[in-house]
């Protein structure tokens, strides 16, 4: 009888819910319900990138730095694009600060699977946290970036606007949801396929040549007429031309002209266009990625 009753009491502690397997996911939500996992794979991501290095952290201060240089020198000094622009470096070095964010989400992102199979091996834990991750350590190294920029921009004479300010959130946001609607589908495939990863290097070359960062707008604009609507079309260059609303109009002798000529009319209305596509692009790339998932640690 004793036996009965302990069995009794055992059976009103356990609940009745089904089962569910350890991985059993929300997708992006539930990897930002842990947060905590996710700071530590962050914070992993970075000391793994820097271990060993005697200048730490530093480079990512060097790297745009010659970068934006070695640009500089090849389009502005021997092919004279500068003299058709002005303040020529703050219009390049604004575009490359956020192709650098796309490119490096994008690539790392496809990767981080991969890159990672041990610790999706071992531990229970939402898949996605692995792209999301790649696409917060690119978010950290933008900061560098806007460190070089901003001082920059205000020696010159540069001062910000509500408008301009928007402009740069919003931009930014388009390069996030797009790096991480990307990093999720690719990173899946890569999985699948290892050749996914040199695509997506391929791909990015043609990043810094499709949008308007060595280049003014206006120049697509006069040759292509129309057509340049189409152009638009491509939500990176929607996000150079929105950073450099923020950085680089104001910084011209002449801001009104500049917005005038060099930037599409319908600025604003483009990039939440972009934006809200994003999100749609972000959720079927989300849906997609739980499909495949489940077999990932049989294909890895």
């Amino acid at each position: 009888m004793k036996i009965d009753v302990e069995h009794a009491v055992d059976h009103e502690r356990v609940p009745d819910v089904g089962l569910a397997p350890p991985t059993a996911h929300g997708g992006l939500v539930d990897v930002f319900r842990r947060r905590y996992v996710l700071r530590l794979l962050v914070r992993k991501e970075i000391q793994a990138r820097y271990s060993g290095s005697f200048l730490g952290l530093f480079w990512s201060y060097v790297q745009p730095g010659v970068r934006f240089a070695m640009y500089f020198f090849v389009m502005g000094i021997i092919l004279q694009l500068h003299k058709n622009v002005p303040v020529f470096g703050v219009h390049m070095f604004a575009g490359m600060v956020f192709v650098h964010y796309f490119t490096e989400t994008f690539g790392s992102g496809t990767r981080s699977i991969v890159r990672n199979k041990a610790i999706l091996k071992k531990m229970a834990m939402p898949r996605e946290m692995f792209p999301v991750a790649s696409m917060l350590v690119s978010a950290f190294h933008v900061i560098p970036g806007m460190v070089i920029l901003a001082p920059a921009c205000v020696f010159i004479g540069w001062t910000p606007d509500p408008a301009g300010v928007g402009a740069g959130l919003l931009g930014f946001l388009i390069i996030m949801v797009y790096g991480t609607a990307l990093a999720l589908l690719f990173s899946a495939a890569n999985v699948y396929f290892r050749d996914f990863s040199n695509i997506v290097q391929t791909l990015t070359t043609f990043v810094t040549f499709s949008v308007p960062m060595i280049y003014p707008y206006a120049i697509v604009d006069d040759r292509f007429g129309r057509f340049a609507d189409l152009y638009l079309l491509n939500p990176i260059a929607e996000a150079v031309l929105l950073s450099q609303r923020c950085f680089w109009v104001n910084a011209t002798p002449n801001p009104a002209y500049t917005k005038a000529v060099d930037l599409p009319p319908n600025l604003f209305q483009l990039g939440v266009a972009h934006l809200a596509a994003g999100l749609v692009v972000l959720l079927v790339a989300q849906v997609v990625f739980g499909k495949l998932q489940y077999k990932f640690a049989e294909r890895l």
